[in-house]
């Protein structure tokens, strides 16, 4: 999936597949990439533009969708 650099204290970038309804965030702290699944596109539009995607996250995502923390294999 592709992703999109962000500004946020919290996330490095994000990804939404609206067919899928996939949202995938990059987080900060640790790089680590989650998947959330069953994400509506209304409610995406609402992440990507508020205020604060950190707060928005944490408020509205964490704990409330099906989540994966996702794997990539890094080629060198």
């Amino acid at each position: 999936m592709q992703r999109q650099r962000v500004q946020s204290s919290a996330l490095s970038s994000v990804g939404y597949d609206p067919e899928s309804r996939i949202l995938e965030l990059e987080f900060k702290e640790s790089g680590d990439v989650w998947q959330y699944f069953g994400f509506p596109l209304a409610t995406y539009k609402r992440f990507i533009e508020s205020a604060s995607l950190g707060h928005f996250f944490s408020k509205s995502i964490k704990g409330r969708y099906p989540e994966l923390k996702v794997h990539y294999a890094h080629f060198h």
